[in-house]
């Protein structure tokens, strides 16, 4: 599967943004989705995960609250929707697809296709 993640782009602190990311070539409905994120010199973390149903979610204790992951499988998308924009959420987001649907897997390990990364800037 392929996936092609966009939204990113400059904002203020106190901001929001919506990040998408769209999937082709595979059954998007049978993957559970995780959103991570990497900013310069720091190891790729974990954001939050969907279910594939939708039903579930996930986040990192960073941005509980304040981000949003849910999903559209008749559109093959699914979305991060950031508010509250703190300058140390400035990082490359990547969507990640898993194809075991198991609970709450935030390791980058378990995830088996990545898209390109969408560049998110907060400034203060």
């Amino acid at each position: 599967v392929q996936l092609q993640a966009s939204g990113g782009g400059l904002v203020q602190a106190g901001g929001s943004l919506r990040l998408s990311c769209t999937a082709s070539g595979g059954t998007f409905s049978s993957y559970s989705m995780g959103w991570f994120r990497q900013a310069p010199g720091k190891e790729r973390e974990f954001v939050g995960r969907i279910s594939w149903s939708g039903g579930a979610t996930y986040y990192a204790d960073s941005v509980k609250g304040r981000f949003t992951i849910s999903r559209d499988n008749a559109k093959n998308t699914v979305f991060l929707q950031m508010n509250m924009l703190k300058a140390e959420d400035t990082a490359v987001y990547y969507c990640a697809a898993d194809s075991l649907r198991i609970g709450g897997r935030t390791a980058v390990r378990y995830y088996d296709y990545w898209g390109q990364g969408t560049l998110v800037t907060v400034s203060s």
